[in-house]
C-alpha cells in the first residue's frame, strides 16, 4: 500500500504539471472503485481551475475553482495498489488505467488502480469537518507530532509501541515499512507496550520517525512491488531499508540475526539485540 512519502512524493510529480491548470476533459473509464466514481465528477470537473495540492495522511486534496471563484475539493485515496501519473495526449491508456482528467496544456492525470481500493469523492466542507480526516492525529513532520504528544497519548496503553505507532488516531501516516525503520532507529523493540516507554525514548522515537519519512520522500519512496511516482520513477528508499523485509539477516549495527514477529497482524522484523 502507498504509505505517507508515496503519497507525498506523487503530490510533488503531479503538482507542476496541473496546477493552475483548468480542467478539459474527463475520461471515465471504470467507476466502481472502493467507493462509487460520483455521478456528477465529470460535469464538475470541467472548467474547473485546479488550485495547489494539499495532502492530509495519505489522502491527496485537489481545490478546483469554478469561474466566479467558489471552491470545491476533491479527496483522492490510492488505496492497495493505486498511483496517479502524468501522461500526454496520444499515451494510450493501459489496462487499469480508470479515469483521466486532461487539463489544459495537454497534461492528463491518469489514476491506475489495478484492485480499485481507492477511491474519488468531493471532501465534505473543510478538512475538519470530513469525516474521513477529522478525528486524525498530527502529521508525523509537524511541530504538533513530538515526544510530549506520544508520551501523553499513550499513557495507560497496553498494545505494543508498533500498532500504536500505527495508529491515525496516535500520528498519521506511518505504515508498517516506515514504524518499523524508526524503531530501529530509535533502539525500541517493536513489542514494548506503548505506556511503558519514557518520555526520553519518544523524543528519540518521533525524531527517528521524522528522519525515515524525510529520507523517503527524498528518494521517492519505497518500491516494494510497482509504485512509481507521478512522473513515472520509481522510490529509491528500499535500498536503504534496516530491518523491514529483512528477517533472518544479519543486523547492520550487530551482525546478529534479525527476528520475525507478528504485531497486530502485521509482520515485524527488530533487532533483539539493539532494539529494547
Amino acid at each position: 500500500m502507498p504509505e505517507l512519502p508515496e503519497v507525498e512524493t506523487t503530490r510533488r510529480g503531479i503538482a507542476p504539471h496541473i496546477e493552475g491548470r483548468e480542467v478539459r476533459e474527463v475520461i471515465l473509464r471504470e467507476r466502481r472503485l472502493r467507493t462509487p466514481v460520483p455521478d456528477d465528477l465529470a460535469d464538475a470537473l470541467i472548467g474547473r481551475r485546479i488550485g495547489g495540492l494539499g495532502r492530509r495522511a495519505k489522502y491527496l486534496l485537489v481545490p478546483l475553482a469554478d469561474s466566479r471563484g467558489r471552491t470545491r475539493s476533491l479527496i483522492w485515496h490510492l488505496g492497495m495498489s493505486g498511483s496517479l501519473r502524468i501522461a500526454r495526449i496520444g499515451d494510450l491508456p493501459k489496462k487499469h488505467d480508470h479515469i483521466d482528467v486532461v487539463v489544459e496544456g495537454g497534461a492528463i492525470l491518469r489514476y491506475h488502480d489495478p484492485r480499485r481500493f481507492g477511491f474519488v469523492d468531493w471532501l465534505q466542507g473543510s478538512v475538519l469537518e470530513d469525516p474521513r480526516l477529522k478525528r486524525l492525529g498530527p502529521e508525523p513532520l509537524s511541530t504538533d507530532f513530538n515526544e510530549d504528544h506520544l508520551y501523553r497519548v499513550s499513557r495507560g496503553r497496553r498494545m505494543a509501541v508498533k500498532p500504536f505507532l500505527m495508529d491515525n488516531a496516535v500520528v498519521v501516516g506511518v505504515g508498517n515499512i516506515y514504524a518499523s525503520e524508526a524503531l530501529y532507529l530509535a533502539g525500541i523493540d517493536p513489542r514494548r507496550a506503548a505506556g511503558r516507554i519514557s518520555r526520553e525514548r519518544y523524543r528519540r522515537l518521533s525524531a527517528a520517525v521524522r528522519e525515515v519519512l524525510a529520507a523517503a520522500i527524498t528518494q521517492g519512496g519505497t518500491t516494494l512491488r510497482d509504485f512509481v511516482s507521478g512522473i513515472g520513477e520509481p522510490g529509491y528508499f528500499a535500498q536503504r531499508l534496516n530491518v523491514y523485509g529483512r528477517a533472518g539477516q544479519a543486523c547492520r549495527r550487530c551482525g546478529g540475526e534479525l527476528r520475525l514477529v507478528t504485531l497486530g497482524q502485521r509482520a515485524s522484523v527488530f533487532c533483539p539485540v539493539c532494539q529494547k
